[in-house]
């Protein structure tokens, strides 16, 4: 795996305003490395221990932006909290008990929602979000920063703008109905970051589109 050969060109196509973050699930330290002279120092991990890896081979860069994009199992959360600066995918109360009894210091946490209530995809249910966001306030160490999604697998068109747009009408109304920051939406992936930023993504998580074989 390498860069895409333009890579210099699509990074231009993004706003300056919205966090590309590069997945680098199956990308070698060396391409990281690559990534970082392009100006892209977002990472996002999905696997504890190639994440662990990662960490390790790269710890003298110090201006790369560790996030954790994968369901986090809570048997594995001691080993990742106070080295990762984003977590994208809280979703139990369980797991936020342990991140917040383990952090050294307050995580800025993305709650994960399951938008379309599918059994099969880990995330919040809609209708629980606003009891579990005012439990949320009880961590002193977990900083909520906003929601984060994902569309469902093949989606059309037309229902990406659906799920899209419900996502960010949530994030709007939790907001104000419990009187809370959420400055952040991590909504939009390869096949539809197009359409996330349209409803307003600021945080963009990219893999096979900045790669090629």
């Amino acid at each position: 795996m390498i860069l895409r050969k333009d890579i210099d060109s699509f990074i231009k196509t993004i706003n300056k305003n919205i966090t590309l973050i590069a997945a680098t699930k199956y990308v070698d330290p060396l391409i990281m490395e690559q990534l970082l002279t392009k100006g892209i120092n977002n990472f996002g991990e999905n696997r504890v221990d190639d994440f662990l890896t990662k960490y390790e081979s790269l710890k003298s860069h110090k201006e790369i932006v560790w996030h954790f994009i994968g369901h986090l199992q809570r048997n594995k959360a001691k080993k990742v909290v106070n080295k990762i600066d984003f977590l994208h995918s809280l979703d139990s109360l369980e797991l936020a008990k342990i991140l917040n009894d383990n952090l050294d210091k307050p995580l800025n946490c993305f709650v994960e929602v399951s938008i379309n209530n599918e059994e099969t995809k880990n995330g919040v249910k809609v209708d629980d979000l606003n009891n579990f966001m005012t439990k949320l306030q009880g961590f002193s160490n977990i900083k909520v920063v906003g929601l984060m999604m994902m569309a469902v697998k093949n989606s059309q068109e037309n229902f990406l703008e659906e799920q899209f747009k419900k996502i960010e009408q949530l994030k709007e109304r939790i907001s104000k109905e419990l009187n809370i920051e959420l400055p952040y939406l991590s909504i939009g992936m390869s096949d539809d970051y197009l359409i996330a930023i349209k409803h307003n993504a600021t945080h963009i998580r990219l893999g096979r589109i900045l790669y090629e074989n």
